[in-house]
């Protein structure tokens, strides 16, 4: 891929993100989380499992769908007499629940998780990688030992067994999802740390009597903080994947609060009869997870690339 596509789609990826977060934070005025879980038993069987619907002319958003073994489709909207003046842009679920605003909510609390864990991460792994890299020797190779011990445990089994100790709460997820992903940013900062510290600035830093610590974090990170930067990016869709996982197989968030990974679960039980209950909030996810990456990759690490060819 040219580097002005690539430049292109970092752009693009970043005021998608940009407009995402005002978004997320703003729809805390007009969506809330009890709106968009609560439902009206009595009107169950009248607005459950409606598909999108903005106007009776437009394709895809006119309220019919096709079910398997029809040819014809089926207005929905029609047959559950739903009032003429109700629309649904997204749909219901099979509690008759307006999917756009529980699609909003979902992201927001995805975002959130996925957010507050890489930093959490990030605290971690760079601190604990810094001290590694920098002291070296034998305090370098036990640190690197118990990094080593971590990571030859599936990360999946470690989350599954934090999920069951902590519970099923936005706050136990996090810390799950945390403690598993610290340790790939504390490596790739050691790594970067064992370069840099024979580098004629940390020598001369050296020389003139400064503390081994504060040469490590007033010279060294700077210097190493645009790949961390791209690592995060990277570390972001991995933490809202997990998430999706957790969902899965029943260790995520639970009732009242849902998340794109809750939705998903939960719509896949009608992935048969009504697919788009799965797919605008799979779509949700994915486009978010491409969006981080593409920003690291293609956008970020280029930039942080030429900046350092300058340098040298």
């Amino acid at each position: 891929m040219e580097t002005s596509e690539k430049n292109k789609l970092a752009t693009i990826s970043l005021w998608f993100l940009a407009i995402l977060l005002v978004f997320s934070i703003g729809s805390n005025f007009f969506v809330n989380a009890k709106d968009a879980n609560s439902f009206n038993g009595d009107e169950v069987k009248t607005y459950r499992n409606l598909p999108p619907k903005l106007s009776d002319s437009l394709p895809f958003w006119n309220g019919s769908i096709v079910f398997s073994g029809n040819t014809e489709p089926n207005d929905v909207y029609s047959d559950q007499s739903v009032p003429k003046d109700d629309k649904f842009i997204l749909g219901t679920d099979n509690l008759g629940r307006n999917l756009a605003k529980r699609v909003i909510v979902g992201i927001r609390i995805s975002l959130l998780i996925a957010i507050v864990a890489t930093l959490i991460d990030l605290i971690i792994g760079v601190t604990y990688g810094l001290v590694s890299g920098f002291l070296g020797g034998k305090i370098d190779l036990f640190m690197q030992r118990v990094i080593e011990v971590i990571s030859s445990i599936p990360n999946l089994v470690i989350v599954t067994m934090l999920g069951l100790l902590l519970g099923s709460g936005v706050l136990s997820i996090i810390i799950s999802i945390a403690i598993v992903g610290w340790t790939s940013m504390a490596r790739q900062v050691r790594n970067l740390t064992l370069s840099y510290r024979e580098r004629e600035f940390v020598l001369a830093s050296r020389a003139l009597g400064e503390n081994k610590f504060k040469i490590a974090f007033k010279h060294v990170l700077p210097n190493i903080s645009g790949i961390i930067i791209v690592q995060i990016m990277m570390t972001v869709p991995s933490a809202i994947m997990y998430e999706a996982v957790l969902s899965a197989i029943n260790l995520g968030v639970k009732p009242p609060i849902v998340s794109l990974g809750s939705l998903i679960t939960d719509a896949s039980e009608n992935l048969q009869y009504y697919s788009y209950q799965v797919l605008i909030s799979a779509l949700a996810l994915v486009f978010i997870s491409l969006a981080f990456i593409l920003l690291g990759e293609d956008g970020l690490r280029y930039a942080f690339d030429l900046k350092s060819n300058k340098e040298n």
